[in-house]
């Protein structure tokens, strides 16, 4: 999109908010459009919630559609890729039915069988920040 048809969009940017909620509405999604922005590679939406699959089509089907905006340069929409660490407290020092420490191996593990963490990619290893073995207790951290 060039800058004048960006400009265009942005400007009539909260009948398209209004339009891609009634679009999500009638898709029985449960995220809302909050407001549309631009930046320098062309324009970005900003959810409520995390979308799905489902949402994402919706939502790029409604700005093909758009007039001021030639369809066939449209990407495929993307979630954004953030950078996070989370610190993972109160795990036990010793492995289940052992005497050894536990590793990182095994926190992982665990870690990606808990579905809060489906589709989430590690950036890196886990990482002991502090160990208690008197408490029987670790933490980690990790970015994701």
């Amino acid at each position: 999109m060039n800058s004048k048809k960006i400009k265009k969009f942005i400007d009539e940017s909260s009948s398209y908010v209004s339009n891609l909620n009634r679009a999500l509405k009638n898709i029985k999604s449960k995220i809302m459009v909050k407001f549309i922005l631009s930046d320098s590679i062309g324009i970005t939406i900003v959810t409520n919630k995390v979308t799905l699959a489902s949402d994402l089509q919706t939502i790029e089907n409604y700005i093909k559609t758009a007039n001021c905006i030639n369809s066939t340069r449209v990407e495929v929409p993307c979630l954004s890729q953030s950078k996070s660490y989370l610190k993972i407290i109160g795990i036990p020092y010793y492995q289940e039915n052992s005497s050894s420490p536990i590793i990182s191996n095994v926190v992982e593990d665990i870690i990606k069988q808990n579905h809060v963490f489906n589709n989430v990619v590690l950036a890196s290893k886990l990482h002991v920040i502090k160990v208690f073995p008197k408490l029987d207790m670790v933490i980690f951290w990790l970015d994701i």
